[in-house]
């Protein structure tokens, strides 16, 4: 599947934003030199009658990515966050993406409904609506249990998604493979490895049972979390194309100006959604992967409301921990101890200078630190990066590209709600507080106790263990040399002290 006749869907990617008048709006956003303006267009230009129409009622470049199917979509939904990358009037026209596409059919919904769950829509549900959301995967319907009489909300999969996916992915790793092949230094960026793992998210919500998973999941892990709620998934009602979630009321999270007319602080929910990111990261290992403003909502009573799991981050918990510590070495300002964990963590080649990679890292802090962020150019700031990481031969790490491109979202719905935030004072206290309880002395002691834990499971075979390791090192001939047999005796005492150990920390501490 992946062979050169991808070049056709490229060559039509490139027609239809040249059709819809879309490339002229990229270049413009991207200030791209007049070279580039004119190569692009020399090379668009003869293609231009292959692209894809669109709908002529969008503007350009919501035009061009809804032509070209749900991929795309999906990355127009990022750019709507970032009003400050691609300007705030191309935002909003991309906020279109998040819920607002063309539903498909309601006998379409029925049927697959029935498929499903095994029933007509009437039995299952007295109350059915039309489509009141819709977006690049499937579309949702209010609707009432008959049997309980709970309202809810019914997610449905568009006909025909997965195939439509697999075609774009398919794409996708053509060109990934073809950039590797003409550009040799893209290959630090490692751009088949993040279309894989991009495949692999995208794989994952196009299956609605592993969704409602998540969200009981994530509903367990927030139920403490003062201000925010987690829709529970109905699972009678719900299968691998169709979920069933409790109905959440509220207000979009995208709708600035119904949120000042309902008397909501805009600052203060800019702050709980960035602060409520950072502590389901840090915390759990598991965040909404995401956090556009189409997928959240405020309730009447001030209450930030999460739906749609299908994209769900983890983190483990080494990764969370450096994670942690990059973040609280910019906020301290300590830039030398940011490239040490970058070190550390061996992001940054070990036969990089350290302390030049400090003094670029402080470059990229300094600028930006207390200043008003309605004053940062994160265009500028996100070009500047990308240097430094080339500078220092850094490799893309798609273990973290889903958490570092949900941290560009929740900073771009955090500007949209408080164009004026600070992230760094922000972040601070939820930064701080996963600090001290998890790099710390009580921390040091937490982890010895699980490691003691982990042998105590195996107490049993220690012994066995310990004479095989013994039996073997007494039959190898061995040159003149010191008694071993203290060595083998610190070994059988630290065996038995271990094995101990875990018994008596498994038994309560």
């Amino acid at each position: 599947m992946r062979g050169p006749h991808n070049i056709w869907r490229l060559i039509r990617t490139g027609a239809t934003f040249e059709r819809t008048g879309a490339m002229a709006v990229v270049l413009a956003a991207m200030n791209a030199p007049p070279r580039l303006r004119f190569a692009a267009r020399l090379l668009g230009w003869p293609f231009k009658a292959l692209g894809l129409k669109g709908d002529p009622d969008l503007p350009p470049l919501t035009r061009a990515l809804t032509a070209l199917g749900p991929a795309y979509i999906k990355f127009g939904q990022i750019l709507s966050t970032r009003p400050d990358i691609v300007t705030p009037e191309l935002a909003d026209q991309l906020r279109y993406l998040q819920d607002k596409l063309p539903p498909f059919a309601m006998d379409e919904a029925r049927t697959r409904i029935e498929a499903e769950l095994g029933a007509p829509v009437e039995t299952l549900f007295s109350a059915f609506s039309e489509p009141v959301a819709a977006a690049s995967i499937a579309q949702v319907h209010r609707a009432q249990v008959a049997e309980t009489g709970a309202d809810v909300a019914v997610k449905v999969l568009r006909p025909g998604i997965e195939r439509a996916f697999r075609r774009d992915i398919d794409a996708f790793y053509f060109a990934a493979r073809t950039i590797e092949f003409i550009a040799p230094f893209s290959r630090r960026l490692r751009p088949v490895d993040v279309i894989a793992h991009f495949e692999g998210v995208v794989l994952g919500e196009l299956d609605l049972r592993l969704e409602a998973a998540a969200a009981s999941e994530f509903a367990a892990n927030t139920a403490s979390d003062k201000g925010f709620q987690v829709p529970a998934p109905v699972w009678p009602l719900s299968a691998r194309a169709v979920m069933t979630l409790g109905w959440a009321e509220g207000i979009s999270l995208a709708d600035n100006a119904a949120l000042d007319a309902a008397g909501h602080d805009r600052v203060a929910l800019a702050a709980r959604v960035l602060q409520l990111f950072l502590s389901h990261a840090l915390r759990d290992g598991l965040f909404h992967g995401d956090m556009h403003q189409g997928n959240l909502k405020v309730a009447a009573n001030g209450d930030l409301i999460a739906y749609d799991f299908g994209i769900m981050g983890r983190i483990d918990e080494y990764t969370r921990r450096v994670y942690a510590e990059i973040l609280y070495g910019f906020i301290k300002r300590d830039y030398r101890r940011v490239a040490e964990v970058h070190f550390e963590a061996g992001y940054v080649p070990p036969d990089r200078d350290i302390d030049e990679f400090a003094r670029a890292l402080r470059a990229v802090g300094e600028p930006i630190f207390g200043m008003d962020a309605s004053r940062v150019s994160m265009a500028r700031l996100l070009s500047f990066l990308f240097e430094v990481t080339e500078h220092f031969g850094m490799q893309t790490r798609t273990e973290l590209i889903l958490l570092q491109r949900t941290m560009v979202v929740v900073e771009g719905v955090a500007r949209s709600l408080d164009p004026h935030i600070n992230i760094w004072q922000v972040a601070r206290p939820v930064v701080e507080s996963y600090i001290t309880r998890n790099l710390g002395p009580l921390s040091l002691l937490r982890d010895l106790a699980q490691t003691a834990r982990v042998l105590g499971r195996f107490g049993p075979r220690l012994p066995r263990l310990v004479e095989a390791l013994l039996i073997a090192q007494a039959e190898q001939p061995k040159p003149l040399a010191p008694n071993p047999a203290p060595r083998r005796l610190a070994l059988a005492f630290g065996a038995a002290l271990l094995f101990a150990m875990g018994i008596w920390l498994g038994h309560g501490l």
